[in-house]
């Protein structure tokens, strides 16, 4: 019997954990199809791909599971998701269910991951692979600062330019574990998908769970070629929109120039001495909306401070545009503070428990996103600042974890799905808001590079990298981002020095 760790895991109606797939079917097509809700590489036109989806079934539960394979014609890449059907008359639930696991004949491998913290993301770690399991993983809600969902098992060899490299990156922005387990023989086994940490899907008679896409790439020629393939893939069939082959502007954010502390005369001072420096794009950052002259409220009420902002943010867009520049804006549209309109009008949509505390970080907490009638609310107000004024740009923040995870909206055989329904319910929001307004380059920050993953660059085509901005500290951050993502996706400042 194989002993090891299972890709996948279901809780039947009888309370047992026994399955049994094998194989019923096969499809091979041209081109690939969209994940539905989810992020993933795509393709142009059909010829650019060709997909095999794998179809198993456990007869006595009535179960089945579709593995989806790609291959891509110019990328030398291999993507592979997963899916459940429950065809059966009862409810199962779903308590392990991870996007690729691949074998290995041997163990003669060393592991590199992308580990860290705030301002030190995803430095590079390199361990030899030893008996038992290795694993990074992420249980914040986010794919977070300390890890990154990506692992390589490389030759005990390998360097830049030689040896075998397998690269294992999950395009998904929550909770995610990388597993490597060796067994008593010296096989190896690697794994990457949604982390069954405090997960459960309840899956009812009829419905379908997807997983998330998990890429693989093989490199004979060291880390730099497995690099180059993420790079290409990643530029070219991962990001979208009309930046993606576009040069970005250079832009200057006034946050350590004046904090909350500031006005409209103000902005335009810094705007002036920006645009005769040759930069092209203003971004006003936090402190311009509700009653937000610190961080201990207003976030929600994505209406301008007039006291601040005179004329409202159309003037100071136009004035700024008659610069030479650009405009664009701070958004944290994730997060509610207890002391805002929203939270008073609304104190049930943040994420909580009836009950427990409700523990804040940044004096702030997280919007419930999956519930429908919040996405809906977000959406709305974003829109309706997006109309208001000539904005190029959003800088898209998010400054804390997860915790004390629940939603009063969902029974209780669901609350174990809140973390994953609030990602697809955060993906629904970015695929209206990115599709309504096209000509906005969005740039995704969390903290920072707390959520510097494949599944933000779906939608934003670039990412703050770290709040980190010393010149020399950056040299290992960028590396290692650098490892799977291509430089294109990677925001950079000028700022004070030392940082």
């Amino acid at each position: 019997p194989d002993l090891r760790s299972p890709a996948i895991q279901i809780k039947l109606s009888n309370g047992t954990t026994v399955t049994d797939f094998r194989y019923e079917s096969h499809e091979i097509y041209k081109g690939k199809r969209n994940l539905k809700g989810l992020p993933a590489t795509y393709v142009e036109n059909e010829d650019e791909a060709e997909t095999i989806e794998i179809t198993l079934k456990d007869k006595l539960a009535n179960l089945r599971v579709i593995l989806t394979y790609t291959v891509f014609e110019n990328y030398d890449a291999i993507t592979r998701s997963c899916k459940v059907i429950n065809d059966s008359n009862e409810e199962v639930d779903i308590l392990r269910i991870l996007s690729t696991s691949v074998d290995f004949r041997h163990s003669d491998f060393d592991l590199i991951q992308l580990s860290g913290s705030w301002a030190r993301e995803r430095h590079i770690i390199r361990t030899p692979l030893r008996n038992g399991v290795q694993a990074i993983e992420s249980r914040r809600g986010a794919s977070s600062h300390a890890q990154n969902p990506f692992i390589a098992l490389v030759s005990q060899d390998a360097t830049e330019d030689k040896g075998e490299v397998y690269g294992f990156n999950l395009i998904y922005s929550g909770n995610f574990l990388a597993n490597v387990e060796v067994d008593m023989h010296s096989n190896a086994r690697a794994q990457i998908g949604i982390n069954p940490f405090d997960f459960t899907w309840n899956l009812e008679s009829g419905q379908e769970f997807q997983t998330p896409e998990a890429v693989m790439v093989y490199s004979p020629n060291g880390l730099t070629g497995m690099s180059h393939i993420y790079h290409d893939l990643y530029r070219e069939r991962l990001c979208r929109g009309i930046y993606r082959d576009k040069d970005r502007p250079i832009l200057i954010n006034n946050w350590e120039a004046t904090y909350f502390d500031f006005n409209s005369e103000k902005i335009k001072e810094i705007a002036k001495g920006s645009s005769e420096l040759g930069i092209e794009l203003f971004v006003l950052d936090d402190g311009w909306f509700g009653k937000r002259d610190n961080d201990d409220c207003s976030l929600g009420d994505w209406f301008v401070n007039e006291e601040k902002i005179q004329g409202g943010l159309n003037s100071l867009a136009t004035s700024i545009n008659e610069m030479g520049m650009q405009f664009g804006l701070w958004f944290e549209p994730e997060m509610i503070s207890p002391n805002s309109i929203l939270y008073k009008e609304h104190p049930d949509w943040c994420i909580h428990i009836d009950g427990r505390l409700r523990s804040e970080a940044r004096r702030q907490l997280i919007l419930d996103l999956s519930r429908d009638e919040v996405c809906d609310a977000v959406i709305e107000m974003l829109t309706d600042i997006l109309k208001s004024a000539p904005i190029s740009y959003v800088k898209w923040d998010m400054n804390r974890n997860m915790t004390e995870i629940g939603s009063p909206a969902w029974p209780a055989k669901k609350q174990k799905e809140v973390a994953h329904r609030y990602m697809l319910g955060l993906y629904k929001i970015l695929e209206n808001i990115t599709t309504n307004f096209p000509n906005i380059l969005f740039e995704i920050c969390s903290g920072g590079g707390g959520r510097f993953d494949g599944g933000m660059l779906y939608y934003m085509p670039q990412t703050w990298t770290s709040d980190d901005t010393d010149a020399i500290e950056r040299l290992k951050i960028q590396e290692g981002t650098s490892l799977v993502y291509p430089a294109s996706t990677m925001g950079s400042h000028v700022s004070a020095v030392p940082n």
